[in-house]
């Protein structure tokens, strides 16, 4: 049952998260503004998500977990009723970054509570579980949530948000363990983590690889259109195709992470390097592109599971105190990444052809590759020094 809450928890979030996405326009018509300023609703989301959620992960790790998790869920209901209810775009703005900062603290949390409560062996799996709330939610939560909200307007869609939170709020207080204690700590020699080589090295990792799919997916539009010649209607046939198949990644990230799993990372970013490269090739006929398009999203949350347990174990060796914070550096390094690679992507096709975004991922994804290969030697070179010390 704690899996299953777990699993509804992060599947919530994610869809409050990314159904803004689908509902920009209406949010643009209905203040009168342009749509890239509500386009800003979005990169704002993922600013305050990046930048707040580690220190307030820190600063709330003090605290027990139970009536913790319970308040920021109600908290986050909060933020998508004042969502729904804004009469303005500044109220909307606010009511989105509080949301956004609560999102990620509630991400690490839930994590932190899988890792302690699970048997090792079971982790890997279950932490992948609990990502895949997030894909889901990508392929259900959000089309449900856009429908929604091009029906009845984009509030309601918010209401409907917070109708989910509620169900998690209420699946959450009976579910979740109430013995998990906090860690006491000062701020500053937890977020001493986040200063720690192996840690910064660690944090490019997932950054990387996501960047590099988004130089692509952010994109993927004009490249079935434009390059494929795949008639509009049926572009969002691809992408649930696309969400389907990435579903299964975090299943696979899971098997990953049961052994070893930073040393088959090494491997998997060279197979995401060649099959975004391989875009520019197969999308000369449309099956091939498809089919590179498919396999791009099989191994795109591939290194999620992995790198969760990877960040916690490094707090267990290092910084004790920081396993909370640990729990929260994937999901904020994702959220980099997304920020990062629609950026490169940008560039690439204002200087160069829009086909050409599928080699210019390839290469970012090498560079998670190779962060990934100094990740395992310094493993490598620890092991060896505490063998013989």
């Amino acid at each position: 049952m704690l899996t299953l809450n777990l699993f509804l928890l992060t599947f919530v979030l994610g869809t409050s998260e990314f159904v803004i996405v689908g509902l920009l326009t209406e949010v643009a018509a209905d203040f009168q503004i342009a749509i890239s300023t509500a386009g800003t609703l979005v990169s704002a989301f993922a600013l305050s998500f990046a930048i707040g959620t580690p220190f307030l992960t820190a600063l709330f790790s003090r605290f027990a977990k139970y009536p913790l998790m319970l308040t920021l869920i109600a908290i986050f209901i909060a933020g998508n009723i004042a969502t729904a209810l804004s009469e303005s775009y500044a109220l909307l703005l606010v009511s989105r970054i509080i949301t956004a900062v609560v999102t990620g603290v509630l991400i690490a949390l839930a994590m932190a509570v899988a890792s302690e409560t699970i048997p090792a062996e079971k982790r890997g799996a279950v932490i992948a579980i609990v990502f895949a709330g997030f894909t889901v939610a990508s392929v259900i939560g959000v089309p449900i949530g856009t429908s929604i909200g091009q029906w009845g307007g984009w509030q309601i869609a918010f209401g409907f948000t917070t109708m989910l939170g509620v169900i998690s709020l209420i699946f959450s207080s009976v579910t979740i363990p109430k013995g998990l204690k906090g860690t006491r700590s000062s701020l500053k020699n937890q977020i001493g983590l986040l200063a720690h080589p192996r840690v910064v090295i660690a944090f490019f990792i997932p950054a990387f690889s996501i960047a590099a799919t988004y130089t692509v997916y952010t994109y993927l539009t004009p490249l079935l259109q434009e390059v494929l010649g795949v008639p509009e209607r049926y572009i969002s046939l691809v992408f649930l195709l696309y969400g389907a198949v990435s579903i299964f990644s975090t299943l696979i990230g899971g098997k990953l992470a049961a052994r070893d799993g930073i040393s088959k990372l090494r491997y998997v970013f060279l197979i995401q390097a060649v099959i975004l490269a391989s875009l520019y090739v197969s999308a000369n006929t449309l099956v091939g592109g498809l089919i590179s398009i498919s396999f791009i999203a099989l191994v795109l949350y591939a290194m999620n599971s992995t790198m969760q347990l990877y960040f916690i174990d490094l707090a267990n060796q290092h910084f004790p105190t920081a396993r909370d914070l640990a729990s929260s550096l994937t999901p904020v390094s994702v959220n980099v990444g997304i920020a990062v690679g629609p950026a490169l992507g940008g560039w690439v096709t204002t200087n160069m052809r829009l086909i050409d975004v599928s080699w210019s991922g390839g290469i970012v994804a090498v560079a998670a590759s190779l962060l990934a290969v100094v990740s395992y030697r310094l493993d490598r070179k620890a092991m060896r020094d505490r063998k013989f010390s």
